[in-house]
């Protein structure tokens, strides 16, 4: 007990645990420290018998942070935004570029609807920035430091997140030329072809509208996206809801409806609390916040 009780961290160790936790596995950890991944575990094998309790649980998804270890990353993360403050104080770049990754998580559908098509203008203006960009509809936690940024579709952000209310997504019905009939109305819409998403997305609002205003109306169509309902529909298949700034700019989707109140939802740029200080996130996230503005 003696020796757990003097057992002393160093920054060296905090950056191994920040690492870990961001990195996901020993052997990329490893890829970011510059050193082999038996080192990594190493270090982290000895942190974990001088403070007598589990940093990392093993698993096949690799090596998930525990309290503990999250305690750790937020003082190592306040380290690091010190660290950065310093460095670009007493060694400012001549020409204002900033350095270093940025991880930003999403769905498929803000990814492709709003992010990439806005990200030319950062990259041209810091072109040495590396933007990591992860799409998927399970969502990434910001607490565990999974992401650095995240932007999501929601009513309800988290209270301990750092959040932007960037407008409202609204949604309609769409169809094609190939699928648009001029009687089509919100009375006689069971009679098409619906294009829906799949069990993939059993709580998303189109499908919640649909399953209340219409429970017995069967998709023809069923994908795993909503940029997927956005496609099919394109094609021709059939018609289906989805978010107005995914048709914008496009002639081949057809709005057929006004937008659906009980579909609407608000879109967030959010971030963790610690790390406003950390000039490459804050780069991005005030970059995002300008530029994925919605009315």
């Amino acid at each position: 007990m003696l020796a757990k009780t003097q057992f002393k961290l160093a920054p060296s160790d905090l950056e191994v645990v920040l690492t870990l936790t961001r990195a996901g596995t020993m052997v990329e950890a490893g890829k970011r420290l510059g050193v082999d991944s038996s080192t990594v575990f190493r270090t982290i094998r000895r942190l974990e018998k001088g403070l007598g309790q589990r940093l990392f649980e093993r698993s096949r998804a690799g090596s998930l942070p525990t309290e503990l270890a999250l305690n750790l990353v937020q003082g190592a993360e306040q380290i690091e935004a010190v660290l950065e403050s310093i460095h670009t104080v007493v060694l400012p770049r001549q020409d204002g570029l900033i350095t270093g990754t940025v991880r930003v998580t999403t769905t498929d559908t803000i990814l492709h609807g709003l992010i990439l098509p806005a990200l030319k203008g950062l990259a041209t203006s810091q072109p040495l920035l590396q933007i990591k960009l992860n799409a998927s509809n399970e969502k990434v936690s910001l607490s565990k430091r999974d992401t650095d940024i995240a932007v999501r579709a929601t009513k309800q952000p988290p209270d301990h997140l750092v959040g932007k209310r960037l407008g409202r997504i609204r949604v309609a019905l769409f169809g094609s030329e190939g699928s648009y009939i001029p009687k089509l109305s919100m009375a006689n819409l069971s009679s098409y072809a619906w294009i829906a998403p799949d069990e993939a997305l059993p709580e998303h609002p189109s499908v919640l509208w649909r399953k209340r205003h219409y429970p017995k109306l069967e998709p023809r169509y069923e994908v795993n996206s909503i940029v997927s309902v956005a496609e099919a529909i394109a094609a021709g298949l059939g018609v289906g809801l989805i978010p107005l700034f995914l048709a914008e700019g496009r002639s081949d989707l057809i709005q057929l409806s006004d937008p659906l109140d009980e579909c609407e939802t608000q879109l967030w740029l959010l971030r963790h609390p610690e790390s406003g200080h950390i000039r490459r996130i804050s780069t991005v996230y005030s970059y995002l916040a300008e530029q994925l503005a919605l009315a």
